[in-house]
């Protein structure tokens, strides 16, 4: 009987101490499975946010190129108005100062090169360089009109026919024979008082009919100075020479033309400018 108690007793002891271990390797693997769950779930977490990162990339990215794409679809319409203000800037040569105009288009043109997203600057950029177009055309226009009068009409008014002997005698000594020559109190709006056509002739206002014989003879040389740079106009207005010789000023050019047919102002020019200046007279823009 007590052996049989003593075996039932080892037997417990054994089976508990058997419960304990299984309980103990359970605990472990309950504590592994844990450690290995709070890993997949971080992985879980770091997968889902690199997966929201690339989703806010990718919808970045779209958002990027319909930007691009609405602003390459609006271009054209801003490549066409610029090619229309070329034209027009192209017929205003040597009928005013396009050099603001110009400023503005390439300031324009800089604003949508670097216009990525927004097709609205282009837009508007493109209104901006209609408006400087019409604004050329219009100044091209009064231009014109300013000079209209001459052809066609009486060659003298107020100055009469010996005043206006006088004048054309002093613009053929020049060199002028040929050069149409017209009275008219509109040349900068009276207060100057001769002024060169690009279309071939000169104007003059009634008063210079009195003036001295070398104050007039230089006045029509320095006229007829200026038909002949219109006639080279292109070549004139791209010439660096002209530019740092002259500062670009056809006026102080054109009196060193004068000065060269030997008709000189008030305003002197030295060797180098007056031997520049003689190409123009025939035809060299050097």
């Amino acid at each position: 009987m007590r052996r049989v108690l003593a075996v039932a007793v080892a037997a417990t002891v054994l089976l508990s101490a058997g419960m304990l271990a299984r309980s103990e390797g359970l605990d472990q693997e309950s504590a592994a499975a844990v450690a290995e769950l709070g890993v997949l779930t971080d992985q879980y977490h770091e997968a889902g946010q690199r997966t929201d990162h690339l989703d806010g990339l990718v919808a970045q990215a779209e958002q990027e190129t319909a930007g691009r794409d609405s602003v390459l679809a609006v271009r054209p319409a801003f490549l066409t108005e610029l090619e229309a203000l070329t034209i027009a800037l192209k017929g205003a040569e040597g009928r005013g100062d396009t050099a603001a105009h110009r400023a503005a288009a390439l300031s324009a043109q800089q604003t949508v090169l670097a216009e990525k997203e927004n097709p609205d600057v282009v837009t508007a950029a493109a209104a901006t360089v209609h408006a400087i177009t019409e604004k050329v055309g219009t100044e091209v226009a009064t231009w014109q009109a300013a000079q209209s009068s001459g052809p066609g009409g009486p060659a003298w008014a107020s100055s009469g026919p010996d005043g206006y002997a006088r004048v054309r005698a002093a613009l053929d000594l020049v060199g002028g024979g040929g050069v149409g020559l017209y009275e008219s109190s509109s040349c900068a709006g009276g207060n100057a008082p001769a002024c060169a056509n690009s279309n071939g002739y000169i104007k003059y206002r009634a008063d210079i009919a009195n003036w001295s014989a070398g104050r007039l003879n230089w006045a029509m040389a320095h006229e007829l100075a200026h038909i002949f740079q219109f006639r080279v106009w292109g070549a004139l207005t791209s010439s660096e020479a002209y530019r740092s010789m002259f500062g670009g000023d056809p006026e102080f050019l054109a009196n060193c033309m004068a000065v060269v047919r030997g008709y000189p102002g008030s305003v002197g020019c030295d060797g180098d400018q007056q031997a520049w200046a003689s190409g123009i007279w025939v035809g060299a823009v050097r």
